[in-house]
Order: structure tokens, then sequence, then C-alpha cells
């Protein structure tokens, strides 16, 4: 990715002007035809984006789940007894059923047993060492989405397992983007679904984004290749590229989105300039594997976890921040457009300890 040459505002970052050149077209990667289905803007203005106070109570209530589980237990580890060997073990074993990693688990009970060995500690101070040692591990990595001001478009690919949400993340950011001003195309490359591709259709309806889609079935590396040639030539500030869910241990699968890659390229060198993997909140420890595939094989370039709401095992977002290091745009914990909010690693600290 190019240097990105100007902070961002509100959601994602403000750009200005810009435009890139395309090269030579392939007809080799472009048979079939693709469709552009043109909608209107609303003329409805956008809801007030709730405020952050009203976000972070919305997040705690999402992470209910993981934050029960982890208050109950360290409140019947230490209302009880005094701090020893044998409680710092089954903090250990709780913190790691709970998917927050062996260095994280690690760091939070040497933090809890400096010095404090044989006394007593309540179980309100465990909880607070617990939100610090989590917030230390995500604040590198909690970066906001920023659109690059020398990208026109600026091309966003979501990949991802199925299931895990990224046409609805599309439509989401989509959302977020007109409410900003900015001009977005939609692509329908999840080619294997119907589903996909009508919800696609359903969001740019909603958004005012025209969306480039083709039949079920036909090749998704030439409607790649269609979408970025109509947003290059409507000068629209950004392009949203859905794909098809995939398995990370399909290797065809894997090497199929290798080509939409290099089929990108072909217009534009840079592109895609952001690589976003989904990430859904529920599988656990699978979400890690599914990172590192991923990573190697589709240079992801940052994270988006969804169904936080849905799982006792939010914790696997800091077991993944502290082994990749790969920033998280953000974060959701519903359906409605405003339940996808922009990642904060002090939020997501005191939500999840339950403080």
């Amino acid at each position: 990715m190019s240097e990105k040459n100007e902070k961002g505002k509100g959601f994602f970052a403000r750009f200005r002007g810009g435009s890139q050149t395309a090269s030579e077209h392939s007809p080799a990667e472009t048979s079939q035809k693709s469709e552009t289905v043109a909608v209107a803007v609303p003329s409805e203005p956008e809801a007030p984006a709730p405020s952050r106070g009203g976000w972070l109570q919305k997040l705690k209530s999402g992470l209910g789940k993981t934050s029960a589980k982890l208050s109950s237990g360290i409140t019947d580890l230490f209302s009880k007894r005094k701090l020893d060997a044998a409680t710092i073990d089954d903090l250990e074993d709780l913190l790691i059923q709970s998917d927050l990693g062996i260095t994280t688990t690690g760091n939070i009970t040497a933090a809890i047993g400096k010095g404090r060995f044989e006394k007593g500690i309540s179980a309100d101070e465990v909880r607070g060492i617990l939100a610090k040692e989590v917030e230390r591990v995500l604040s590198p990595v909690a970066k906001r989405l920023e659109i690059d001001p020398s990208r026109k478009p600026h091309v966003v690919m979501m990949v991802g397992v199925n299931g895990t949400g990224k046409t609805t993340t599309i439509g989401k950011l989509a959302q977020k983007l007109r409410a900003e001003g900015k001009s977005v195309v939609l692509a329908a490359g999840d080619t294997f679904r119907a589903a996909a591709i009508d919800q696609l259709k359903v969001w740019g309806e909603r958004t005012g984004c025209p969306v480039v889609a083709r039949k079920v079935g036909e090749d998704a590396s030439g409607l790649a290749f269609d979408a970025l040639k109509e947003a290059q030539t409507s000068g629209a500030d950004v392009l949203l590229l859905d794909t098809a869910g995939r398995l990370q241990n399909k290797q065809a699968l894997m090497e199929e989105l290798e080509k939409v890659i290099r089929v990108l390229k072909k217009l534009d060198s840079t592109a895609p300039h952001d690589v976003i993997l989904v990430l859904d909140a529920t599988t656990g420890q699978n979400a890690l594997q599914q990172v590192e595939v991923f990573r190697d094989r589709a240079n992801v370039t940052g994270l988006v976890m969804t169904k936080l709401d849905g799982t006792a095992r939010g914790g696997i977002l800091v077991a993944i921040a502290a082994k990749h290091k790969l920033p998280v745009h953000a974060i959701g914990v519903g359906e409605g457009a405003d339940d996808l909010q922009p990642f904060s690693a002090a939020e997501f600290a005191q939500a999840i300890a339950g403080i």
C-alpha cells in the first residue's frame, strides 16, 4: 500500500482529488458482460449516528456473554481465597478458555501476581488489570480505515470464509462513505451465490451506489475487472469489492482469489489498496488460522470482526492482535448500519472486562 498522506476524519479518511491511470483492457479476462445497476441517491437524510456513549453501551451489551464468563469466574476465584499459585493456575485456565491467547494470558497473570502472593486482591482489581493489559495489546492495532486521497478509486476488497458477514459489512461501509459525501461503486464479486448478489443490490438501492454484477456462476475476476473499469470511468472515489466466501484450506478457491487480485492489477498496479478480512467472532480459535492463510495468500491489510454480540468468545480478537498485529478497522455487534463502528482499544477492553 502507498503511504497515506492525510489523516482520517470520521469513520474514514477525508480525501480530495487524485486520479489513476488505467492500463490496456484485457479482453481475455472479461469475456462476459457485466451489468451495472444504477440507483438514485436516497432523498431521505441519513439518521444521525449514535453517540459514542450509546455505542459503548451497545458494545458492552454485545460483549455481555464474554464479559459475564470472565467476570463471574474472576469473582469466584478472588472472593474466597488469597492469591497463590493454584489461584493463578485457575485464572490462566479461565483466560485461555475465553480465547484471550497464551501470550496475553501470561502477561495478565504476571501483572496480577507481581508482589501480591499470599495477599488478598479484589475481583475489581483483577478486572482492572485485565482491562489494562487487553488495552495495551489492542492499542497498536486500533486503526481506522483511511481512504487514500491519491487513489481514484480507492479499491477495498473484502475477503473471508462463508457466513462472516462480508456482504453486509460492505453495505454498512458504503452507507458510512456515502454519508461522508463520497461516491462509491459496489461490485458483486461473490458470483457463486445469488443471495449475495441480490443482497448487494439491495444495499446499492439503500445507499445510492451503482452495483456491478453478473449472473450466478460467471467469472469473478472478470467481474472485478469490469467493476474497476466502471469505477475509473465514472470517477468514483471508492470501489468496494465483494468476494466469494472460501474456506482457507481449499487450494483452488484461494488460487481464484489470487487471480482476482492479478486482474485488478491490469488496470491499476497498486490495487487493491486495502484487503480487509472479515472475521466471525463466534468461530473462536479457527479465526486465528483464517488470518494466517488469508494474510499469506491475499496480502490482508486489515481486519473487521463481526458478530461480537452472539458469542462468549470475544477474547479471540485479543489473541489475533497479539499474534498478527494487523490493523483492526472496525467491529460489529448487530445487523444495523450503526452497529459497525471504528475499533477502540479502550472501549473494547472496558467492555470485555465488564467495567
